[in-house]
């Protein structure tokens, strides 16, 4: 936004010296007053002192009427009574022609250039006021992107999980009140249960499959808790669409592989962006220096190529091993059917027999088509009205001529605010100095057309001492063709100013553009984090409640009295329900002692036996969140991946701050669990605390240990 206003300013600068250098130093005053309005500093006050200036100016001081052009603009810009300032703009036009008559002059190019400054003054600052409204509102349009994706996510898992916990709660009351049926019923809501759990998991995949980044920082994690030292360069723009599962999957296999030799001092981790004939491509590269064969993780799994993508190994002359992978960008991506799931939802769609996930552009705002189109509209009128006041000074028969050859300026000119087009900038450098044998002193004012897109073609290292070139070209030109000193002043400034209004015109409306980009990005940026949130709360806390139901559920239905395991049945639903709220988006805070009491609950109903080691601080309430969702994802992996007897939990408080510590026996051989996303989550929770969360297998023993930074507290009495 500075850079747009600085632009602006020095273009407003370059306009009141034409009347400076012409003798007129209170072209300085209304200078500064159109920096007031471009300010937005706009009273009646202002308006009535920018009057008698170039009134002044014009009327008693002789000056050229294109002065009234900087009072037409700001009566344009006037929001106050606009009805009556659009009228009064006309009337100051009308004024500056009737001025130019008496005084005998060429009325009709005095019109023009009052019509040009008026146009360039509003234009430009209605551009920088565009540029501050996009500026302004990109966090509202982020607010409110997350806003929409929270309610398509709230319909989403309401229509599916929503009504399976309906259908559990029902049936437990039905159990209860009928228990000559509740073996039957008991079947049902196990049934349901199950795919319920099913469905959490696969929609946790599902919403974690367009980023990467999640992957990133268990990578992280998993290589600095194994002593290696780690590189993570992101080059890549998220969301990745359905192909982020894959390249996820892809970078979980390499990092494991490197975790298990444990032989590497260094993983690099990059990812990137190209193009190529094949459009877009996303790409991953893993290189450590552990290898000392070619020989690598199993990739064949992912099944890369049926989505597009490719996938290379090996070792490099340096002796490291490289993994590199690419995939397409966007929804033309299949999900990997093995982590993307099949969960149900609004959001996805079928292709090839498995589902992908499309994520829904976010809503805007017309500021960047208006801002587009009073760029396009003012600078094909300055440029027409450039183009007119050079026509006017030639004689008729090389009207035609010219005018063709200002045409063709014109549409390349116009061509510059979608993108820098070299051969274009070619077409007006010819067209600029080939004609001026022809046309004469009439056309060096042309070299302003060109100087303008050489500003925005080249580095500025390059492109200012081009334009001092074209300028001094005019000047050159015009010593040559013998102008008069005043003549030649005029027509070396109105080159140079020529140059910065469509240098102007032309910046401004890629600021615009650049902002929208900006805006938009930051708005998929926002859907992206909400949908990884979501399948955090999925996987961590709808899980695990899931996971607790069927697990009571399938113990119940091995009692002969399963009524107390029923209303505990009844009361975990109840629960869920709620935890289904949070995922939606409504903040729940977790309180660390209800969920220490769950796991024993949960625990102990497995037949696993559990101690606890609590203390019971005053922790802020994300802090007990964040371990109380350490504690959930931890039960749930000592239920899922072991055969354990003991569980044991203990919290306790150290210099480094709180320790909650979850360890386990029973850990099956063999079943060492690679980079999960329970383990990614937690992480990813923990990091925000700027905590830690590190694993460890001894035997059969697994011991997960989060920390988080705290003040020492005192611990109760167990």
């Amino acid at each position: 936004m500075r850079l747009a206003r600085v632009i602006v300013v020095v273009v407003l600068a370059a306009l009141a010296s034409v009347y400076v250098v012409a003798g007129a130093p209170i072209a300085l005053a209304v200078f500064g007053v159109q920096v007031l309005y471009l300010l937005k500093v706009r009273t009646w006050w202002l308006l009535a002192a920018q009057a008698v200036l170039v009134y002044s100016a014009s009327v008693a001081g002789g000056v050229s009427t294109g002065i009234l052009g900087f009072l037409a603009g700001s009566l344009l810009l006037t929001s106050a009574h606009r009805d009556t300032a659009r009228v009064l703009a006309p009337l100051v036009v009308v004024s500056a022609a009737l001025i130019d008559a008496a005084r005998g002059g060429a009325t009709a190019d005095a019109t023009i250039t009052v019509v040009l400054v008026s146009l360039v003054v509003f234009g430009l600052t209605r551009l920088v006021e565009r540029a501050g409204e996009m500026h302004a509102a990109r966090l509202s349009l982020a607010a409110a992107a997350v806003a929409a994706e929270r309610l398509r996510l709230a319909a989403e898992l309401n229509d599916g999980l929503g009504r399976s916990l309906e259908v559990i709660v029902e049936g437990g009351r039905r159990a209860l009140a009928e228990p000559h049926g509740a073996a039957e019923v008991l079947a049902s809501v196990t049934a349901t249960a199950r795919a319920a759990l099913t469905d959490a998991r696969a929609a946790s995949a599902n919403y974690r499959a367009t980023s990467l980044a999640p992957e990133l920082v268990t990578a992280r994690a998993m290589l600095d808790a194994a002593g290696i030292a780690v590189e993570v360069r992101g080059g890549h723009t998220e969301p990745l669409g359905p192909g982020g599962a894959l390249l996820a999957g892809v970078l979980r296999e390499a990092v494991t592989d490197v975790v298990r030799r444990g032989t590497a001092r260094l993983c690099v981790i990059e990812t990137g962006e190209q193009g190529d004939e094949r459009g877009d491509r996303v790409r991953l590269r893993v290189v450590d220096d552990g290898h000392r064969t070619a020989e690598g993780a199993d990739f064949d799994g992912l099944r890369l190529e049926e989505a597009g993508g490719t996938l290379a190994t090996g070792l490099t002359p340096a002796g490291h091993f490289v993994v590199e992978a690419t995939l397409p960008r966007g929804p033309s991506a299949e999900t990997a059917s093995g982590e993307a799931g099949t969960g149900a939802g609004a959001g996805e769609s079928q292709a090839g027999g498995r589902r992908r996930w499309l994520l829904p552009e976010p809503a805007h705002d017309t500021s960047y088509a208006v801002s587009v189109t009073v760029s396009v509209t003012v600078l094909a009128a300055v440029l027409v009205g450039f183009s007119v006041k050079a026509l006017l000074q030639l004689p008729g028969a090389l009207v035609l001529p010219a005018a063709a050859c200002l045409a063709v300026i014109v549409v390349m000119q116009l061509r510059s605010v979608d993108g820098r087009h070299m051969v274009a900038l070619a077409v007006m450098a010819v067209l600029t100095y080939a004609p001026i044998p022809v046309f004469g002193p009439v056309w060096l004012g042309v070299a302003g057309f060109l100087a303008g897109p050489v500003l925005l073609a080249f580095p500025w290292r390059v492109a200012w001492p081009a334009a001092a070139a074209i300028v001094a070209s005019v000047a050159g030109a015009g010593t040559l063709f013998g102008l008069p000193a005043s003549v030649l002043a005029n027509s070396t400034i109105s080159a140079l100013v020529t140059g910065l209004v469509v240098y102007a015109l032309l910046r401004l409306a890629q600021i615009v553009k650049e902002l929208q980009a900006a805006r938009e990005s930051l708005a998929r940026s926002a859907i992206v984090e909400e949908r990884l949130r979501a399948a955090r709360d999925l996987h961590d806390l709808l899980g695990h409640s899931l996971a607790a139901i069927l697990l009571t559920c399938e113990l119940a239905r091995r009692l002969r009295s399963p009524r107390e395991r029923i209303e505990e049945i009844v009361a975990m639903a109840e629960g869920a329900r709620a935890d289904l709220r949070s995922v939606s988006g409504e903040q729940r805070e977790l309180s660390l002692a209800a969920e220490v009491e769950s796991a024993r609950t949960v625990l102990s109903a497995a037949g696993i036996r559990v101690t606890v080691e609590p203390i019971e601080p005053d922790l802020p309430a994300e802090v007990e969140t964040v371990l109380g969702t350490v504690l959930r994802e931890a039960v749930t992996n000592v239920l899922r991946h072991s055969e354990a007897r003991h569980c044991a939990i203990t919290m306790r408080a150290d210099e480094s701050g709180l320790r909650l510590r979850v360890r386990n026996d029973g850990v099956r051989p063999g079943n060492t669990r690679r980079g999960s996303s329970g383990i990614g989550n937690l992480t990813t929770r923990l990091a925000a605390l700027d905590g830690r969360l590190t694993s460890h297998v001894d035997g059969d023993r697994f011991t997960l240990d989060a920390c988080v930074p705290h003040p020492a507290p005192a611990p109760a009495r167990v």
